[in-house]
């Protein structure tokens, strides 16, 4: 007999499992010490590139570390590969940050 657990496709979209799941990617990374104007110029462009891929930003930070994770803005969406590519490159384009490391895409619900 299998041990597996049978659940209904409603029960799974409420637990957000199987074809329910939500991908997303954490991001680690160091900021140095600039001006306003470039932190401002930096976040606002990693805002807008959030918002032109439709994705969410978690973000917490202190003193010169700073980390995120990526989910997409969809209900049951999920990140891309190719967004977490695109941030990637984004992050390390940036002349203010640097180390940085980002993720696999892993389930956002079950595997953080």
């Amino acid at each position: 007999m299998s041990n597996e657990i049978v659940r209904s496709r409603r029960l799974r979209k409420k637990l957000y499992l199987d074809e329910f799941a939500i991908l997303g990617f954490e991001f680690t990374c160091k900021i140095v010490e600039v001006s306003e104007q470039e932190y401002d110029a930096f976040f606002n462009a990693l805002a807008d590139q959030m918002e032109e891929r439709d994705l969410f930003l978690s973000i917490d930070g202190q003193n010169n570390h700073f980390e995120g994770f990526v989910t997409s803005g969809e209900r049951y969406g999920s990140a891309s590969e190719d967004d977490r590519k695109a941030i990637e490159k984004t992050l390390t384009a940036s002349t203010i940050v640097s180390d940085v490391v980002v993720g696999p895409l892993v389930d956002a619900f079950y595997e953080i």
